[in-house]
């Protein structure tokens, strides 16, 4: 299962950083992706990283002050998040394949394309 944590109370123009882990299924090697869900609204992919190359991408919400990475020691993916803003406020996941990548590429912003989910962790960007 995955385990996502880091979530909480930010101001506006903070940092956070969220951590997801794997446990029980292996190496967290596999495409990962971070999605975001705010009331009302529907999930949105933010950033994943590739599992053949881990380049990484990101959606144009979050381009430049999010920053994907993987951290093999701790079997975890990190999202460095910086320059917060209220319309970040959401609930973030994270989210793995069972097919080691998500192809085509078109796809890795699609909640579709992922067999495992973390739990979810509450941001809120609030002065």
């Amino acid at each position: 299962q995955l385990q996502a944590y880091g979530g909480g109370l930010v101001q506006p123009g903070g940092s956070l950083t969220l951590s997801c882990v794997a446990s029980g299924f292996g190496t967290l090697y596999y495409d990962v992706a971070w999605f975001r869900q705010a009331p009302g609204k529907e999930r949105e992919g933010i950033s994943h990283i590739n599992s053949r190359d881990e380049s990484t991408r990101y959606a144009q919400s979050v381009e430049g002050r999010f920053t994907l990475s993987r951290d093999n020691e701790r079997n975890a993916v990190q999202l460095q998040m910086n320059h917060l803003k209220p319309e970040d406020t959401a609930v973030y996941y994270c989210a793995t394949t069972s097919s080691m990548f998500v192809s085509p590429i078109e796809r890795i912003f699609s909640p579709t394309s992922y067999d495992y989910w973390g739990q979810g962790t509450q941001v809120t960007v609030s002065s």
